[in-house]
């Protein structure tokens, strides 16, 4: 059993989490719970894999072909370093998932050219402190810096793009790196890029400097209401549709579960919180 922690910092990924279910997060980023993986989680780190693997190679060797070849070392490594003994009912159920990740890579060379690309950084590791101490980390994808300064931060999706009702919820992760982006580098960047290899689309979205600023509030807003959550160990479930891919129901009160014991020290609600 993985041991507990405190968090003392935010990412997109735990933020998402918080929002959908404080009791989730819980789970995730303290008791540390194990989660089996699912078919389309390892399908999601193995294209990305492929893609950053790709951009290693020179320009112009950077074809379907090329790409296609990767996947297999790929998934010999991500084998050898996860336990997926589970995932696949046998050797048939395993080699159509590979068609789909073939697929998926395929799909990328439909929506650009990588041999007319020079990323800037792929895999780009983010972190910045805010003024109020909230300490934020993320990951991008892919950092793209033109000539003329211009920045590009691209993200790979292996689903399909959300209807337009849930762009605000697709585009927070791609918020909280332009934020980390602009308090670090000084540059607002231009364009954020969700690419959804599920179906071949984009979804674009241009940030200003004041909409970073009221960000930068929500995120420190939501921050202090996890700290408080994490110090005191009050974490509701929050019930919604998403509940039936939860890893975690035979924890969870809202179906008949019990959570383990809280594994921090608490405070009373309201009372100073212990550093982060």
């Amino acid at each position: 059993m993985p041991q507990a922690t405190r968090p003392t910092q935010l990412s997109p990924s735990r933020a998402a989490d918080f929002k959908q279910c404080p009791l989730l997060y819980r789970f995730r980023a303290v008791d540390r719970l194990p989660e089996p993986p699912s078919k389309a989680q390892v399908q999601g780190t193995l294209v990305h894999s492929v893609l950053e693997r790709l951009y290693e190679v020179e320009a112009g060797r950077r074809t379907p072909e090329e790409a296609l070849a990767l996947i297999e070392p790929e998934w010999a490594k991500l084998r050898a370093g996860e336990d997926l003994g589970e995932l696949f009912t046998g050797l048939d159920d395993e080699s159509a998932w590979l068609r789909g990740v073939r697929t998926l890579v395929e799909t990328y060379f439909t929506m650009e050219d990588p041999t007319r690309l020079e990323p800037h950084r792929t895999e780009c590791l983010v972190t910045t402190t805010l003024d109020d101490g909230t300490r934020l980390k993320g990951f991008i994808d892919r950092a793209d810096v033109n000539p003329a300064g211009l920045v590009r931060l691209v993200d790979y999706k292996t689903g399909k793009r959300p209807p337009e009702r849930f762009a605000d919820k697709a585009l927070f992760q791609m918020k909280f790196y332009a934020l980390v982006w602009w308090r670090t580098r000084g540059t607002v960047p231009t364009l954020l890029r969700l690419m959804y290899l599920g179906d071949g689309q984009v979804l674009d979205y241009t940030p200003e400097e004041a909409e970073l600023v009221a960000f930068e509030r929500t995120l420190r807003a939501l921050w202090a209401t996890m700290r408080e959550a994490i110090a005191t160990g009050q974490f509701r479930p929050r019930p919604s549709k998403l509940c039936g891919w939860c890893a975690h129901q035979r924890h969870c009160p809202e179906f008949g579960g019990e959570p383990p014991g809280y594994p921090l020290p608490t405070v009373l609600p309201g009372l100073e919180m212990p550093p982060t």
